[in-house]
């Protein structure tokens, strides 16, 4: 998150937000007039019912189904001395479709006031005393703004993380006196019987044990410094396909400053419980678009109910602090919050032996095809417009050619060919640009994201979700992805091919639209 303070960010962020940008209701009626607006919320998407989300918070497996928390703020409208968040539940068993079960953590229930990132575990040995199979939510809150007060708080359910009570005023793990102290991401040890923590502190991430989730001692910690403040981190192992097993040390960070994302970066490398030990010292990127901040990853369950060990899963917030307020949604639907698609997460090999996350979108996607449009194998020499209109669907196309120096898709095209996003691959890299289409980068700067391409393969597999307010691109394996904000008019349905400097073949072309 950037300088300014968060609370003067949800506090009347609202307003006025959307000026400049598309045609809106004035501020008094957004509520009101919401649904007889054109409708920006996504269609396949998750989306807040209401007014704001922003950090994903990971999900907990209970009763056969995903608890998914996430920070919300009943009060965006109004803004004023009642901003900050609260924990909203929603429940799924395939983490395309989601049931809200309204707020599980509320906010301003003691003098702490709101409550920000954490995690929540299911512990299952009693540990914390609150009964075998109780939930347990370690968040940040900070009662007294800007006095390096944030500290950790003990949330906890009895009744499978639908409602929670607060463990008393003080916190469990206090401030030791500095500004940044937050987002504490908790696992379990089973090696060694223990609770570990993993929390944002600054250019750091520190780490605590604690054998009941009360009180907790420090251990150590990762530091890596030009990424701005860390934020919400991220501890997992994953196996791959080789057989190795791997830790991965993941963080928000900041990289514009070096012309890096704003994303989710990350360090495969060897954890003893204490330290992690990177494999590199510069971190990879599971996101390289602008738009894929706050992410967790979480456990992903077989149908047993049993955890894969060579698989995970993670969601993003669709959005960015440098302009989290800017979006047609609030006039027009009356919320500001969207998520990305769930992604399955696996690590993989390279040829040199270094390790790296790839992603794809959930394979529960498929049960919700609501239409398929085949169109092949298309030759492309310049610009091809296809037959087909729409504001939500994927693309899928394996794009090949012998010379020439780039290629790709035209999205959501206006009738006249000035506005469009664009996404592929040109010379050594893939990329999406959205600087054709209405966006919410008002500075310029934003507008182009880019992933290292090797052209000599002559070859690339894209996979594309388009959504009404986004686009999410996967390079091949899911090494590389884009995270995308944009606002086309809704108007702007066309969809073309094109390529730069040659002729290529988009084989096995494929269009899909989705009903959830």
């Amino acid at each position: 998150m950037p300088e300014v303070s968060r609370r003067a960010l949800l506090a009347g962020a609202a307003a006025g937000s959307a000026t400049g940008l598309l045609p809106a209701t004035p501020a008094a009626g957004r509520e009101r007039t919401a649904a007889a607006c054109a409708r920006y919320r996504a269609t396949y998407h998750f989306t807040v019912p209401d007014q704001w989300k922003n950090d994903p918070q990971r999900p907990v497996w209970i009763d056969g189904e995903y608890r998914y928390y996430y920070l919300y703020n009943p009060d965006y409208f109004s803004g004023g001395t009642t901003a900050g968040t609260a924990w909203r539940l929603a429940a799924s068993t395939d983490l395309v479709a989601f049931t809200d079960r309204g707020v599980a953590v509320p906010k301003d229930t003691t003098p702490n006031g709101d409550v920000w990132s954490g995690s929540a575990v299911v512990d299952t040995e009693d540990t914390a005393g609150f009964g075998a199979g109780a939930v347990v939510v370690l968040a940040t809150m900070e009662p007294v703004e800007g006095a390096h007060s944030q500290a950790q708080y003990l949330y906890y359910s009895t009744d499978g993380g639908r409602t929670f009570t607060h463990h008393g005023t003080d916190p469990v793990l206090p401030n030791p006196g500095v500004r940044d102290f937050r987002d504490p991401k908790v696992i379990r040890d089973e090696e060694r019987g223990r609770w570990v923590m993993a929390l944002a502190e600054n250019d750091k991430v520190g780490f605590y044990h604690s054998p009941d989730l009360k009180s907790w001692t420090y251990a150590g910690g990762f530091v890596h410094s030009g990424l701005g403040v860390l934020e919400c981190p991220d501890l997992f192992a994953l196996t791959a396909g080789d057989g190795t097993r791997r830790w991965v040390l993941g963080v928000s960070a900041n990289g514009k400053g070096s012309g890096l994302p704003h994303t989710y970066a990350y360090w495969t490398g060897g954890f003893d419980g204490t330290t992690f030990t990177p494999d590199t010292a510069d971190p990879q990127w599971l996101d390289h678009g602008w738009d894929w901040y706050g992410a967790v990853t979480f456990d992903k369950r077989r149908a047993d109910g049993t955890t894969d060990p060579r698989a995970r899963y993670g969601i993003g917030w669709l959005n960015n602090w440098d302009y989290a307020s800017t979006t047609p949604t609030i006039d027009t639907d009356g919320f500001n919050g969207t998520d990305s698609i769930v992604r399955e997460i696996t690590l993989r090999r390279t040829s040199s032996g270094a390790y790296y996350l790839a992603s794809v979108p959930v394979a529960a996607l498929d049960r919700y095809v609501s239409r398929t449009v085949r169109l092949g194998d298309l030759t492309v020499d310049g610009h091809r417009l296809l037959p087909y209109t729409g504001t939500a669907y994927e693309i899928s196309t394996e794009i090949t050619w012998d010379q020439l120096t780039g290629a790709g898709v035209q999205l959501r095209r206006s009738g006249d060919g000035t506005r469009h996003i664009d996404a592929g691959v040109h010379r050594d890299y893939a990329f999406v640009n959205r600087g054709g289409a209405v966006n919410p980068d008002r500075s310029g700067r934003w507008q182009e994201s880019r992933s290292p391409f090797d052209p000599a393969a002559r070859r690339v597999r894209l996979r594309i979700l388009v959504d009404r307010t986004s686009v999410e691109m996967f390079v091949d394996d899911g090494r590389y992805t884009h995270s995308a904000l944009v606002f086309p008019y809704l108007i702007d349905t066309g969809l073309a091919l094109f390529t730069i400097d040659g002729t290529a073949v988009f084989r096995n072309t494929v269009i899909r639209e989705f009903t959830v």
